[in-house]
């Protein structure tokens, strides 16, 4: 066991966390960055917190969920986790196109969980095999230049499909017609034996406090726009899903084998979590 994390078990230092700084990602962040004395908490994009992690920069990465089939050594923090069940309004595929007559997808790649979801739907639902093309997030330029164009986080909540002329297709909505199950985007991710019991229930009530906390969460969102803070309220309320309990651990564990079936992940692994 390394210094840091000997530390980290004992309290002795702040937790070195990696998050995103998404609106989604709030209600499991708005406690921590109030308690700097136990957690060091710094803001990336999903992909960089995966890295992060990877290297062992931080301690835990809010990471995308397919990260979890990098490392055999990889726990989910229990009960806690970024999901929805139904639509999720930002994750999404913008298409100018019938979905039978996509030919090509610019994909978001700020995070490889939501690009693995459109690569599985495309083959389990859709029945269709696009070519898969990495664009940064400009919606108009994925739009103008491709069939369609995958957008996640808040440029996906706040895009105007409409004024685009395009159809926004929910990845969430998607994922629960197909298999009638939440899906988890993110989850709090590390390696085995780097936090002990006490971190995992400060976690677990760092997120009930965020869940409270919805109103204060959407207004600072906001900053002071009040028609802002109402769509990121309702956002936060009707949804997102908060938490990682039995029925969303199952469709963690089938999305991750649909994944690692079609060779998006190295092999398949039974989902571990830190002790809680």
């Amino acid at each position: 066991m390394n210094p840091s994390t000997r530390l980290a078990r004992s309290g002795q230092v702040a937790v070195r966390i990696g998050a995103v700084g998404y609106l989604n990602a709030r209600p499991l962040t708005w406690a921590l960055d109030r308690s700097p004395e136990r957690w060091q908490v710094r803001y990336d994009l999903p992909a960089v917190c995966a890295r992060l992690l990877y290297d062992g920069e931080v301690d835990l990465g809010l990471v995308p969920s397919i990260e979890y089939l990098r490392s055999d050594q990889y726990r989910f923090v229990p009960g806690v986790g970024i999901g929805s069940r139904g639509p999720v309004a930002s994750v999404a595929l913008f298409t100018r196109r019938p979905l039978a007559e996509i030919r090509h997808i610019a994909i978001d790649t700020s995070s490889r969980t939501s690009v693995t979801l459109i690569r599985l739907l495309c083959q389990h639902r859709y029945r269709i095999a696009p070519e898969f093309v990495p664009h940064g997030p400009h919606l108009v330029e994925m739009v103008r230049d491709y069939d369609a164009g995958l957008l996640i986080g808040d440029p996906a909540l706040e895009a105007d499909a409409n004024a685009l002329g395009v159809t926004k297709i929910d990845l969430g909505a998607e994922w629960t017609a197909m298999t009638g199950l939440p899906f988890i985007y993110a989850a709090w991710t590390g390696r085995a034996g780097v936090i002990g019991v006490e971190h995992v229930r400060l976690l677990e009530q760092a997120q009930a406090e965020g869940v409270a906390s919805y109103p204060a969460i959407a207004a600072e969102y906001a900053q002071a726009n009040g028609a802002s803070a109402q769509r990121a309220l309702a956002y936060l309320s009707d949804n997102m899903r908060y938490g990682l309990g039995p029925e969303e651990a199952q469709g963690l564990q089938m999305f991750l084998d649909y994944a690692a079936d079609l060779g998006l992940a190295p092999k398949r692994r039974t989902l571990e979590f830190f002790p809680g």
